[in-house]
């Protein structure tokens, strides 16, 4: 064993930027609104600062307590340091005195402390609070590393447990205490568990090897699913094969949450291998361990994809084939039919002698239509018989043959594929073929009876065989495909998975484990979902008399009228109803910007830096073994060149920054935590804004959810073809989560994966401080689940449907038998909800809904699978029931309130206005993508969110300078129809040019664009 791991130095860390610690630490300076608001007393304040008798000691007191009131914490401050509050609470309550001075002796001000805390029921953080403060950040380092993750998780902890915040300083310390404790504890636990010649396999990968390091090949990601990209994903997975068992079984015994593992080894991928080897060894030894789980996961997700890809690809080519072989065999079978036509009425042809010989006749009636095809239209008109469009799939299989033996065997081999089903047949035929392709053997070597057939359809099996063989002779290349067909619809349906893999584990795995499920009630207390505690039996009480009610009272307000948007049509004997809605829709590129000038959009992200500070979110690559900043205009050009897709090269050309210095800042500090922070900011100064609540929808945040296509130029493995979207091309979604304007999260997914699988993903991960209340999504974003989930967690689901009188007709449930309810009544149930079967799973369903709280795995992996899963599968058949009973509730809500409908079309409509601005920002290379990977996609999508977030809250804030302007605040009627005017407009905004960074950013005068705005509107 090797020497254990040097205690790491202890340095104290650099958090946060000097604006940052000023905002937390600073004096505050409060607008005239805030110093109404905080320094405003109620009676028991002011009875208890009337305990200090000088006017210099209330006048201290009062601005002590309004600053303790906004910030949590006391400050030593002087008349200079605040005269402008020092001013209004003298002007205010001492009229009459003169401020000279507010110095107070230490005495008195520690006085004025314990009254404050007293008034405001907070506490001084001691010595035992700082322990644990300590024990706190102990913990927040086992779940993840990230400094600012460790300290926002302390300031949380103080606010809740209402102490006063100890100085930037002590919590450094603190932090960097816990960060070094927990990687000298790693460090420890490695080199106690690691042996000699495991040391030297994971330092082997950092050695200098032909070509690259072994690493940085590792770190490397498939382009898409040609057959060289697989080979050498398969070749990465062979280079940490013998590494990935150690890894498994090492990082349970680090105990770190499966966030430190992510963010673990995302730092090899981000550090150089000069890097790496300057880290102390022990840690860079946990990082290697990290990555290794996490990228032999990930290829292996990558190996799955590919062949469900495939075999999907295949199959719709067996489809077209076929469709076009049948409609080939049609337009030849009516023209023959004509041709027999001409043979029948050989037997009423006069000109033929009665003595004339059959021969004769049947040589004539070749010579109108060969003998073959003769028998065919002979035989098609007797037996009426249909083409049989399975078999042409079938015959179309053999030419494919040397296309999926080429691509599919070698993952095959790859991957060991398993399921929980009793038998698991089609795990026999899986481990035949293995077994045949690892010894080199061709299938057509065995006899038809060693082939597994238990798996095989009874339909299917006819066409496997060699109908014009008398021995009925297997034809081996259509039984292989048939078993990657059937592997790729386990895959789906949840019956097969991949032990090894992050998408295609079983659900099983992906839930909390069943030891851990024993403190049920503990964990469910901890996730906050009361429901989750009620009775169900109780539970589904309440809901019944709630769906009961809504039954009878929306039929009642249809069948008396006074529903006046509804109308029934009669179509002869069938009648169908309909529901008019007039939408309502915040117009994009509102008029109310036309008078603006137009500013270059750096200029734009100039003047939103210096009130949001989101430029500090971009902290260096390596953390705090660096201090370099980030050169502003640099990132910003990085972030432009990103964002509206023109890429660093090009925005080398078209500035005064050269391509090397933009991509060196670009690699240092543009990653997506970086970019994810720098959009919070942003989106979380917005929604402080005054002007946000008043995009409320129903005096509520509602937000909305769609997906966005893309063209990419370049294949990636998760670029799909769309030919609706992208014609014979292939392309991406980027799916946001839009509410009151502003885009708070969104991700790049695949144009074939269902949008629904990521609507509670995006709102439960939601990091900014818009939590939205009501969401709404189209079609698309429904599934068999969602109503279900969303509720669970607090959210109101109100989805747009397409044809509504089909889904009510059709999704509509009931606790009675349909046969129970009134015949009159417009809308019917159409089947009672099986309550037994909820109450039954119900343990099951909480199981799920606390996995997913914890965040044990991604959302959208538990609830695809969710939504994959066959219907005989009892737990998802009883969420299914559960969801029926929301679903229900909600469709007659929509079917009976207006006004519900036109605040669904409202905000989804808002959501297309953001798609719109999105697709203007990324002009460049005609809105087609050029990016090489997955990441990179993910990059220029938040990219582009930022500058769309940036844009928004320019927007915002000169709206809101206007609704609080003067006179203008108190015209309700005037600030109701700037509430109608979209921030989402970007005819001032120029994209376009070219850039110069080197110049400082032409400043925004808000005080002028204020007084034009007014001219324009008193005009």
């Amino acid at each position: 064993m090797t020497e254990p791991a040097a205690t790491l130095t202890q340095k104290r860390l650099q958090i946060l930027g000097d604006e940052e610690i000023e905002n937390l630490y600073g004096v505050p300076h409060f607008t005239p609104e805030e110093q109404t608001e905080y320094f405003t007393l109620s009676e028991r304040e002011t009875t208890a600062l009337n305990r200090f008798h000088s006017i210099k000691s209330r006048i201290h007191a009062i601005l002590q307590l309004g600053y303790f009131k906004a910030r949590r914490l006391f400050f030593d401050f002087s008349v200079d340091t605040a005269i402008a509050d020092a001013q209004y609470v003298q002007e205010r309550y001492f009229p009459d005195a003169e401020l000279t001075e507010i110095t107070i002796s230490k005495v008195t001000r520690l006085k004025q402390q314990r009254l404050i805390l007293e008034l405001c029921n907070y506490r001084i953080c001691d010595d035992d609070a700082r322990q644990t403060l300590a024990d706190k950040a102990s913990q927040a380092a086992s779940v993840c590393g990230k400094p600012v993750y460790i300290f926002r998780e302390l300031l949380r902890y103080v606010e809740a447990q209402r102490l006063v915040a100890p100085g930037y300083s002590v919590l450094q310390n603190i932090v960097s205490g816990a960060i070094v404790n927990e990687q000298n504890r790693l460090s420890q636990v490695v080199h106690d568990r690691l042996t000699e010649t495991e040391i030297a396999a994971l330092n082997q990968l950092m050695e200098d090897a032909p070509g690259l390091y072994e690493i940085t090949q590792l770190k490397r990601e498939p382009r898409d699913f040609s057959l060289g990209e697989i080979k050498r994903e398969i070749h990465r997975g062979e280079q940490i094969e013998t590494l990935y068992p150690l890894a498994q079984h090492l990082l349970p015994a680090l105990e770190i949450s499966n966030e430190s593992i992510k963010y673990y080894a995302s730092l090899v991928t981000y550090y150089s291998v000069f890097r790496l080897k300057r880290l102390p060894q022990g840690m860079v030894h946990v990082y290697l361990l990290c990555f290794i789980l996490n990228r032999y996961q990930r290829l292996h997700d990558n190996l799955i994809s590919s062949l469900r890809y495939n075999v999907k690809r295949y199959v719709d080519s067996t489809k077209d084939a076929a469709k076009e072989r049948v409609y080939e065999y049609r337009i030849e079978n009516n023209q023959n039919l004509e041709k027999a036509g001409q043979v029948l009425k050989l037997f009423t042809d006069n000109s033929i002698p009665e003595d004339a010989s059959f021969q004769t006749v049947q040589a004539r009636a070749f010579e109108i239509l060969e003998r073959q095809k003769l028998v065919f239209v002979a035989e098609h008109i007797v037996s009426q018989a249909q083409f049989d469009e399975t078999a042409f799939q079938w015959g179309h299989v053999d030419t494919l043959a040397a296309q999926f033996k080429r691509n599919l065997r070698p993952v095959l081999l790859s991957v060991e594929f398993a399921t929980s089903l009793a038998g698991a047949p089609l795990m026999t035929a899986i481990d035949f073929l293995k077994s045949a392709f690892q010894k080199g053997r061709s299938l057509t070597q065995y006899p038809t009876d060693r082939f597994p057939m238990q798996f095989i359809p009874e339909a299917v099996k006819r066409y496997l065989y060699d109908a014009s063989a008398s021995d009925a002779k297997l034809l081996p290349d259509r039984y292989e495909f048939l078993v990657y067909r059937q592997l790729r619809n386990g895959l789906e349906s949840g019956d097969v998975f991949c032990r090894d893999s992050v998408r295609f584990r079983s659900l099983e795995d992906d839930l909390i484990d069943e030891q851990r499920w024993q403190q049920k009630a503990a964990l469910i207390e901890k996730t906050g979902l009361t429901m989750l505690n009620q009775p169900i039996q109780d539970h589904l009480a309440d809901l019944k008399g709630r769906l009961e009610a809504r039954i009878v009272a929306v039929n009642e307000r249809l069948i008396t009228g006074k529903n006046e948007h509804f109308e029934v049509k009669q179509r002869g004997t069938k009648s169908r109803w309909t529901l008019h809605s007039p939408g309502a829709s915040d117009p994009i590129n509102h008029a109310f910007f036309d008078p603006l000038h137009q500013l270059n959009i750096s200029s734009v992200l100039h003047f939103v830096n210096q009130r949001c500070q989101f430029m500090t979110a971009f902290e260096h690559l390596l953390g705090r073994y660096t201090k370099q900043d980030a050169d502003e205009p640099t990132l910003m050009a990085a972030l432009i060149a990103w964002g509206t897709n023109m890429g660093l090269g090009r925005m080398g050309q078209s500035s005064d920054l050269d391509y090397h210095t933009l991509a060196a800042t670009s690699d240092n500090f543009i990653r997506l935590e970086t970019l994810r922070a720098a959009n919070d900011l942003v989106s979380n100064a917005t929604a402080e804004l005054p002007m946000f609540h008043h995009y409320d929808v129903g005096n509520v945040v509602h937000s909305s959810s769609d997906g966005q296509k893309f063209e990419t130029q370049l294949s990636t493995v998760n670029a799909r073809h769309s030919p609706k979207y992208f014609g014979l091309k292939k392309g991406v979604v980027s799916y946001s989560l839009v509410a009151n304007h502003i885009p708070v999260n969104a991700k790049i997914i695949g144009a074939d994966e269902h949008e629904s699988h990521y609507v509670f993903d995006l709102l439960f991960n939601n990091t900014t401080h818009i939590q939205p209340e009501v969401h709404s999504t189209d079609t698309h974003g429904t599934n068999e689940i969602n109503f279900a989930l969303l509720s669970c967690f607090g959210y109101e689901f109100a989805p747009r449907y397409r044809d509504l009188y089909s889904r009510v007709s059709t999704s509509l449930y009931g606790f009675q038998h349909p046969s129970q309810y009134d015949e009159g009544h417009l809308l019917q149930p159409i089947r009672k909800i099986n309550t037994t079967l909820i109450i039954d799973e119900w343990e099951n369903i909480q199981r799920i809904l606390v996995s997913l709280a914890f965040k044990t795995v991604t959302q959208s992996v538990i609830v695809g699978k969710l939504s994959a899963y066959a219907r005989k599968n009892r737990t998802k058949r009883a969420l299914w029931e559960y969801d029926n009973i929301i679903k229900s509730l909600y469709l007659l809500d929509y079917v009976d309130s207006l006004t519900l409908r036109q605040n669904v079309h409202r905000v989804l409509n808002r959501g297309e206005s953001y798609h719109q601005l999105r697709r203007a920002i990324s002009y460049a290379n005609f809105g087609k993508l050029r990016f090489k990977t997955e990441y990179e996609q993910q990059i220029w999508g938040d990219c582009a969110r930022l500058l769309t977030n940036c844009i928004i809250y320019y927007n915002t804030a000169i709206l809101s300078d206007l609704v609080t302007h003067g006179d203008f605040s108190s015209d309700t009627a005037r600030v109701a129809a700037l509430s109608l005017v979209s921030p989402v407009a970007w005819q001032h905004i120029n994209f376009h040019g070219r850039f110069e960074f080197g110049k400082m950013p032409k400043s925004i005068d808000m005080n002028a664009i204020l007084q034009q705005l007014l001219r324009s509107l008193s005009l």
